[in-house]
């Protein structure tokens, strides 16, 4: 009956969902940015043939010793402090004792009850609301391997282990039970990505397994003290299909409870092609991996000194560089979302805005024009061929009456396929702002002469018509006309 209820998935309707409250934890694995992996000096480096990037330590080979990354360490170190906790002074590696094909030693090195760091949070916003989800450890391990299946068919199906990812550094952030809905969750997710991105820990790249995700899910009905029971859901390598599966596997306990079933603590996988989490084994507990202290390592020691020095040199997180934003350039709390989700967006906005002199202009300027062109070539921020500070230069000239807003409009997409200053565009197209009250009284006196029923309108006290021909003025000039002068100039000469 319970093996059944456990499996089962029945439609249930809206209102019973509701009846119940989610309780959500994460389990975030982030492969550290390190050369080589955490225990020997093979590299890292993605997409290298099979088996290549080995050598008997990671391999698992008898006699073979680890030997601790001092990158990987302070790498840790620095996530860890991006996500508000606490390192501790000292930590120890333990074996994590459980066997699977692509894991050669028959155990992982990892932390357990004596983890890197613990105690942090990270702020969400969802719908309007904000919240702190409390952080309860990150601690470091090594990675396994990689099982790779072919063929369908039973006389036809095989597996390959390709151990190259065997020992690359990785970290895990385990979230407390505080997150209530799928929404929290990919908030909470991005929030984590966005942060260790910015720190530069890792790339996050999901696509190449840099960063992935397990939840475990519960339901209890609402005002109810007492925790369900959980279940794990593995192996989530997309933001998409982490809502959904939880959203999935909410609706599945909430079913099994409203029939009358038993949810079982057990492992699930989340199935893309049918949307839905199906069984893989019994959950574990920790006494099941038989942790001891890894004997081939000291315990971690982290001195005061170590830890500032990381300290110091870590750039200004996303949170504090949204509210100086907002609070020393004036931006909008939506732009200075923006323009912070990445911290090469940051740095592009921070050198446009101090050559243009003028960040909400600049603000415009690399969220509209700049982001459109950028979308449209399939260029990165990163990639982009306008240099910040060039255009910072045309913002500033902008200001500066040298070029219209409209000529600069035309100036900035030349820009962008030239990777020219816009002084350089300009003078090749002969695009300066005219300023002159001869040249512009010349051009003024043949837009009146060509316009005379609209003369007659003016002078008869429809004002409204000097905007007619302050954009004849525009378009005879080629938008080259300073409209402050051309609108002085048109009310003396009507």
């Amino acid at each position: 009956m319970s093996l059944m209820a456990s499996s089962m998935t029945t439609a249930v309707s809206s209102e019973a969902i509701a009846r119940y409250e989610p309780v959500i934890g994460l389990e975030v694995h982030v492969q550290l940015a390190t050369r080589t992996k955490i225990f020997c000096g093979c590299p890292t480096s993605f997409g290298a043939p099979p088996n290549t990037n080995v050598c008997p330590v990671c391999l698992g080979l008898p006699g073979a010793l680890p030997v601790l990354s001092r990158q990987a360490v302070e790498l840790a170190i620095e996530a860890a402090l991006a996500l508000n906790c606490r390192v501790n002074s000292r930590s120890i590696f333990a074996r994590k004792n459980y066997f699977y094909p692509d894991l050669p030693k028959g155990y992982q090195i990892s932390q357990y009850d004596q983890p890197l760091a613990e105690h942090g949070y990270v702020d969400i916003e969802v719908g309007g609301v904000q919240k702190r989800i409390g952080i309860t450890r990150v601690h470091m391990e090594d990675d396994a391997g990689k099982s790779i299946h072919e063929g369908f068919k039973d006389s036809d199906r095989y597996t390959y282990v390709d151990l190259n990812r065997s020992g690359t550094p990785l970290i895990e952030i385990v979230s407390d039970p505080d997150i209530r809905s799928a929404d929290e969750a990919h908030a909470y997710l991005t929030a984590i990505k966005q942060v260790l991105q910015y720190v530069e820990v890792s790339s996050c790249d999901m696509e190449k397994g840099h960063l992935r995700c397990d939840a475990n899910v519960s339901v209890r009905l609402k005002g109810a003290e007492k925790f369900g029971t959980k279940a794990e859901v593995k192996n989530l390598n997309s933001f998409r299909f982490l809502k959904l599966a939880v959203d999935q596997e909410i609706e599945r306990q909430v079913g099994i409870l409203e029939s009358g079933g038993r949810v079982l603590q057990e492992t699930r996988l989340f199935n893309v092609e049918t949307g839905e989490t199906v069984g893989m084994r019994s959950k574990e507990h920790a006494h099941d991996y038989r942790y001891f202290p890894e004997p081939d390592l000291v315990p971690l020691r982290i001195s005061e000194t170590w830890l500032s020095d990381i300290r110091a040199k870590m750039p200004e997180l996303p949170a504090a560089r949204r509210a100086r934003f907002i609070e020393s350039f004036g931006l909008r709390e939506y732009d200075a979302q923006v323009l912070t989700a990445t911290r090469a967006m940051s740095d592009y906005f921070e050198k446009v805005a101090a050559a243009s002199g003028d960040p909400r202009a600049a603000a415009n300027w690399v969220m509209g024009d700049l982001a459109g062109l950028l979308k449209a070539d399939g260029k990165e921020i990163e990639e982009s061929p306008v240099r910040a500070a060039n255009l910072g230069r045309l913002v500033a000239l902008i200001a500066q009456g040298k070029i219209s807003g409209k000529l600069a409009k035309e100036v900035f997409p030349k820009m962008f396929a030239s990777g020219k200053t816009p002084e350089a565009i300009m003078a090749e197209e002969n695009l300066t702002q005219i300023s002159d009250e001869g040249a512009l009284g010349k051009i003024i006196d043949e837009v009146i002469a060509a316009n005379p029923k609209q003369l007659e309108q003016y002078r008869s006290g429809k004002t409204a018509v000097m905007n007619f021909f302050l954009g004849q003025v525009m378009k005879a000039s080629r938008g080259q006309a300073d409209p402050a002068a051309v609108t002085k100039l048109l009310k003396e000469k009507l």
